[in-house]
């Protein structure tokens, strides 16, 4: 039977992953508008001009 780990290990774990997720939730929602317009400037002004 495998040992246990103590309880305060997987609380922090939780606490740690939460916030983790919480995080990337915020920053993916303040910066989600900002990159839609950046793409879309840089699809406008982006241009390959290939000379072979």
């Amino acid at each position: 039977m495998p040992q246990m780990a103590p309880l305060w290990w997987e609380i922090l774990f939780i606490m740690f992953m939460i916030t983790f997720m919480t995080f990337n939730i915020m920053i993916y929602f303040n910066s989600g508008k900002s990159i839609n317009k950046n793409i879309k400037i840089n699809k406008k002004s982006f241009q390959l001009n290939w000379m072979w």
